[in-house]
């Protein structure tokens, strides 16, 4: 398990090459999230056996869903992922991955680590093992008067990695839903050779109407890759209400396919080569003026 990280210039971009597996079917969970923690794990894990039946070589769930979307919820739902025994959500993953051959993006769960909460993405490869683990960069702290209030900077941590990850059906960014908007971590990935960047979320009513849709397309068309997001269903329980419509974006910033706000499984085709026609029609990646501006990850330069 590693998190990646790297210093580059848009001069520097990697040429794309096919992985392994190009052209599969991912699954994006949308799941109904409840207070009861058991039935979340057996909803997820009904929702990842129908994506596996239905094709899905990759699934994705949504960020919190084994627990409402709620600072009430976080710190009593969180796992010490080192401590198996005591983490279900975590061995859940780890084996519906083996048991159905598949990779999981495991969407987010809360973490406890050295007396910290984080906001965790893990991802778990075909035999089950973690492959691997993003925190949230970008916390969610917002205030519309009058409409939603919420600050995730008031319980979690913030994360301080890129993450990108090497699968059979190509290398994998992650971000977890605020981390969508902010257009560098995307293109960091696309200079690492990503084929597709996965961010689970749960954007609310206000932001999702405005925003989901937009920011998903932009980080697809601007870096010419595959973008899925997944989100929980709206009658999620909790006061913070979710607008859904998990959705799978391609490289010219198409809808592919997407939900409603109800729990759903959707499951659709990926094809790496439609990345490969269309940095060919429409070559921007190779325009870029390093002589102007540069792209670089001050992670990278830290000694």
């Amino acid at each position: 398990m590693a998190n990646h990280t790297g210093s580059f210039s848009f001069t520097a971009l990697q040429p794309f090459q096919l992985p392994t597996i190009s052209k599969f079917k991912i699954g994006l969970c949308q799941l109904s999230v409840t207070a009861d923690k058991n039935k979340n794990l057996i909803h997820a894990h009904n929702s990842i056996k129908t994506a596996a039946e239905n094709g899905a070589r990759l699934v994705v769930l949504p960020e919190m869903w084994n627990c409402p979307y709620s600072n009430d919820y976080f710190g009593k739902y969180a796992e010490n992922f080192e401590n198996k025994g005591s983490s279900p959500s975590f061995s859940m993953l780890s084996e519906a991955a083996s048991s159905l051959g598949i990779t999981i993006v495991g969407g987010s769960m809360p973490e406890w680590e050295n007396g910290k909460l984080y906001n965790t993405c893990c991802v778990f490869g075909a035999d089950g093992k973690l492959k691997a683990k993003h925190r949230k960069v970008h916390l969610f702290d917002i205030n519309i008067p009058g409409d939603v209030s919420f600050r995730e900077s008031d319980i979690f941590t913030a994360g301080d990695k890129i993450t990108i990850v090497d699968t059979e059906m190509g290398s994998i960014g992650l971000g977890i839903c605020h981390d969508i908007r902010f257009p560098e971590l995307a293109m960091l990935y696309r200079e690492k050779g990503a084929h597709l960047i996965c961010y689970p979320g749960a954007f609310n009513m206000s932001t999702g109407e405005l925003l989901w849709e937009l920011v998903q397309r932009a980080r697809a068309a601007d870096n010419q890759l595959f973008v899925a997001t997944c989100s929980p269903s709206r009658e999620s329980s909790g006061s913070y209400m979710i607008w859904g419509h998990s959705t799978l974006v391609g490289p010219n910033g198409e809808i592919i396919a997407t939900s409603g706000h109800e729990a759903t499984t959707v499951v659709a085709e990926v094809d790496y080569s439609a990345i490969q026609h269309q940095r060919g029609c429409i070559p921007v990646l190779n325009q870029g003026r390093g002589d102007i501006y540069k792209l670089i990850d001050l992670h990278q330069q830290k000694p």
